[in-house]
């Protein structure tokens, strides 16, 4: 880790906090349990080596640099160790690091997914299993979707130094590792093709595609999010990521068109396929590519984060005799 800013003065927490009235965060699933703000004295109270990093708020009030990625890291092992008792999250510097309520939105939304075909009924357990496509360094969703629903997940990556970090982090919470298998994507071209194997089912995949479609691209925009967060230039490209995290020839487009070609190979292997979709421009097309796969339903979930929309994609190709006999697996 880098070392803190010397010039900072760090906020004192106090023996103990007034207490407030929460302030939720708008647009967050109602099951989410980030919706109110950050307890800053409870979460250094969980992971002390937080404290460092604890500031005063413009506004008042205590908070963390967000543009200080050593900072954005360790509020994530302390979110992680508090919600979903996770111990010794931590990843390599030049790893993407995912803002934590975000990634736990979008699986309460594939929740209700599920339950949608379910009777209402969240389906959970280790017989829900999911695929979790790029899961990267952090292995982010596998751990808190384990925790929330207890499903059972495959994490996919093409790169093996990322998944040597995310073993590290089951080997530090063996209860997850018994329930999250990490697979290597030997051929960076594909992206079900070489992991879901002959006759293996999966009641959903999950991907947070790379968004840009160049370096320059993905560095263009990591100097806007800079901006955005009240800095000059940026100093480091999009506050770490590897390049396959960040983009890929053709951006997100050409990656879903991908995503959708080959499930139409595995049309029975699947509930539900699904990718976050950033850019809203992109679902024309991407509706034209599923129509021309002979998808036999699309959704599109909307998720909002404050002021940040977001969505999420799904597809099927199961008829509804093909759901019925699935489902009954969940019960």
């Amino acid at each position: 880790m880098n070392k803190p800013d010397p010039t900072r003065r760090p906020a004192k927490l106090p023996a103990k906090l007034p207490i407030k009235a929460p302030t939720e965060k708008a647009g967050l699933h109602p099951r989410s349990v980030h919706r109110s703000r950050y307890d800053f004295g409870q979460l250094v109270s969980i992971c002390p080596e937080l404290s460092r990093f604890v500031i005063q708020a413009p506004h008042g009030g205590l908070t963390v640099d967000f543009a200080e990625p050593d900072a954005v890291r360790m509020l994530n092992r302390a979110l992680l160790m508090q919600h979903y008792a996770i111990r010794n999250w931590q990843i390599p510097a030049d790893y993407l690091c995912p803002p934590i309520p975000g990634r736990a939105d979008s699986l309460h939304h594939l929740a209700d997914l599920l339950a949608s075909c379910h009777d209402g009924e969240i389906p959970r357990g280790k017989a829900v299993r999911a695929l979790d496509i790029g899961t990267g360094a952090s292995a982010i969703h596998p751990l808190i979707g384990q925790r929330l629903y207890g499903w059972s997940f495959v994490g996919s990556d093409i790169d093996g130094r990322a998944l040597k970090a995310a073993r590290r982090i089951l080997a530090a919470n063996p209860d997850l590792a018994a329930a999250i298998e990490l697979r290597l994507q030997p051929d960076s071209r594909r992206i079900f093709a070489g992991i879901i194997q002959p006759g293996e089912r999966f009641d959903l995949t999950l991907c947070n595609p790379p968004f840009h479609a160049s370096p320059l691209e993905a560095r263009e925009g990591s100097q806007r999010k800079w901006r955005n967060l009240g800095h000059g230039k940026a100093q480091t490209l999009n506050f770490g990521g590897q390049s396959n995290e960040l983009w890929c020839p053709g951006g997100e487009l050409a990656f879903i068109r991908t995503m959708i070609e080959e499930s139409a190979r595995i049309p029975n292997q699947c509930f539900w396929f699904t990718t976050l979709v950033a850019k809203s421009d992109h679902l024309p097309a991407l509706h034209g590519a599923l129509r021309k796969a002979g998808a036999a339903e699309v959704r599109v979930l909307e998720m909002a984060q404050g002021q940040k929309k977001s969505r999420i994609l799904a597809w099927t190709f199961l008829d509804e005799a093909q759901r019925l006999e699935w489902r009954s697996r969940w019960r």
